[in-house]
């Protein structure tokens, strides 16, 4: 019986310890704050974007750039510009891909 109560214990404090590692990674995705330089759009392969949710608190413009990440002010003019010329050039792409099949 004691080691029945001692196996719930270990399996509980294994999922606590297992559900803060777990927070603590999807932070870690999370941009916490924005660049402040200016981004040309041609070596930018494309974006997402984060809505404030539990762990990322700020609304947030991710773009993806061969190796790292850059997170920008989704009310800036400047990023809304590159966000529509990466638009432009996916919907671009995908004419090509079209016409080619």
């Amino acid at each position: 019986m004691a080691s029945g109560k001692v196996c719930f214990l270990a399996t509980l404090c294994s999922l606590l310890i297992l559900s803060t590692f777990i927070g603590d990674a999807q932070s870690a995705r999370c941009c916490l704050g924005y660049t402040n330089r200016r981004l040309p759009c041609k070596p930018l392969l494309g974006y997402t974007i984060q809505n404030i949710n539990r762990s990322c608190d700020i609304p947030t413009v991710i773009f993806h750039l061969r190796g790292r990440f850059v997170c920008a002010d989704p009310s800036s003019i400047h990023t809304q510009r590159l966000t529509k010329c990466l638009d432009a050039r996916l919907e671009r792409n995908n004419r090509i891909t079209a016409n080619r099949t």
